[in-house]
């Protein structure tokens, strides 16, 4: 998370991995242990309803309520 900019640094990617706020693929992560190898880098992205991916989407102007609910 940290080589894609999604966090500043590990401890927060750890913390955001526990608390629910990452999905790999279809599949929430929980475990910051959780290995993911380079063809899965692509699918690693903010859970839907996270409030972290709301917020992001709000500042780049494209959040869309309806997609949220």
């Amino acid at each position: 998370m940290v080589r894609m900019g999604m966090v500043e640094n590990v401890p927060a990617a750890v913390k955001f991995i526990e608390q629910g706020h990452v999905r790999v693929g279809t599949e929430v992560v929980t475990d910051p242990a959780f290995l993911v190898n380079r063809n899965l880098e692509d699918f690693v992205t903010w859970v839907d309803s996270s409030k972290i991916k709301r917020n992001i989407l709000q500042y780049r102007e494209k959040l869309d309520d309806f997609d949220l609910l």
